[in-house]
């Protein structure tokens, strides 16, 4: 039986090893430039543009004949997608599934809303990666990855909201205040894919303090925690030095945010995912 794992790009997981792996790759939209969120897009030349420029951007999330492209031709392929909540990833992937099973009927496909971005999102993946190793029937991983998504979360400090607002992800007048005199939001992923901000820090030292503190009410007990950074290095090893002062025996790894999370968490923004 072979396997295969696809997401599209949100969860910033370009490649595995040992299993095979392919990313979908979401799009952000100005009025004169594509960026395509692949392996090949340079992320940092991305948000220096985004930045100066003062016209509409949003993004697109891959299409339904990209989705069913990219599950190849494994028995079993299990998808991830950024939550429905927020794009239609998701239900892009789920006509893809419906169209692939019809036209190869041995073939299993089934996908799952991550229902958050980023590196939750990579913390599924590993699991799939795991339990495909370990040589599970699609059922059984099926089975043990829902239950294992009821314990993964989403936290996120962020500087600037201003790409969130202008694609209605949050209210405008939430983002005007956050950009004011040093002010970092600390928020996260909701039970229903959403966006739910939760404190007002002021200053990145007091972020990175409520989200370690906010990690520990959520039911983190030292296991996996993976953060990406939007070019804000000095934030994450904040964050790693208080996970490690208390719980020295975490599994935490992190990486640069690619162009869709870039896009949306913005120049200093930081999310990071984790178990309970």
């Amino acid at each position: 039986m072979t396997y295969k794992i696809v997401a599209d790009s949100t969860s910033n997981v370009m490649s595995l090893e040992k299993i095979d792996f392919s990313s979908v790759p979401m799009k952000i939209v100005t009025d004169v430039k594509e960026y395509v969120d692949d392996n090949r897009l340079n992320t940092e030349e991305m948000v220096a543009d985004l930045k100066a420029y003062k016209g509409r951007s949003g993004t697109s999330c891959p299409s339904i004949g990209e989705w069913e492209e990219a599950f190849g031709d494994a028995d079993v392929v299990f998808g991830v997608t950024i939550t429905s909540a927020l794009s239609g990833s998701y239900g892009a992937a789920m006509e893809a599934k419906k169209t692939y099973e019809e036209n190869h009927p041995s073939r299993k496909v089934h996908i799952i809303d991550s229902l958050t971005a980023g590196p939750e999102m990579e913390l599924i993946i590993e699991k799939l990666q795991q339990l495909m190793l370990d040589g599970k029937s699609f059922e059984a991983i099926r089975e043990e990855i829902t239950a294992y998504t009821q314990r993964t979360h989403t936290l996120f400090s962020l500087e600037s909201l201003k790409n969130l607002a202008n694609n209605g992800r949050i209210n405008h007048a939430v983002a005007t205040a956050a950009g004011l005199l040093g002010i970092r939001v600390v928020g996260k992923g909701s039970d229903k894919g959403t966006l739910e901000l939760m404190h007002k820090c002021r200053g990145e030292k007091k972020a990175m303090e409520t989200l370690f503190a906010e990690m520990k009410k959520m039911g983190f007990k030292g296991g996996k925690v993976r953060i990406s950074h939007c070019f804000n290095l000095n934030a994450t090893q904040s964050l790693i030095d208080l996970i490690r002062k208390e719980f020295a025996q975490a599994d935490i790894k992190f990486c640069d945010t690619t162009g869709l999370c870039s896009f949306y968490a913005e120049k200093g923004g930081l999310i990071l995912g984790f178990e309970s």
